[in-house]
């Protein structure tokens, strides 16, 4: 290589590293800027909890009811065991609820 290559070298390579020093500084300033602020970590975590619990009870709610819908259909007992077990599954649900929404001591906090 002749001295004249080895400079266009050196200069692309320095244009290259403030290309890359300038891609960064943009990087770090748009994840400081998209970061969503303090007081929205609270309402998602929020929002986190109160759909977990609604799908847990929803859930124990609809398996209980179809436990039951089936369980009836096939010994033909009428509406007594979807009854039975709708009941079980809105307690389980509710329970479900209880659960997720009572305090946490710090001894709980451990174990979960």
């Amino acid at each position: 290589m002749s001295d004249e290559e080895d400079a266009e070298q050196a200069a692309l390579k320095a244009r290259l590293q403030k290309l890359d020093a300038a891609l960064r500084k943009v990087d770090v300033e748009q994840a400081a800027e998209n970061a969503p602020p303090p007081e929205r970590k609270g309402f998602a975590r929020a929002m986190r909890i109160g759909l977990n619990a609604f799908s847990e009870f929803v859930g124990a709610v609809l398996a209980g009811g179809l436990i039951g819908w089936y369980a009836d259909a096939w010994l033909g007992t009428g509406p007594w065991l979807l009854i039975l077990l709708l009941g079980l599954g809105i307690a389980a649900g509710f329970w479900n609820v209880y659960r997720l929404a009572k305090p946490k001591g710090p001894d709980e906090d451990s174990q979960n």
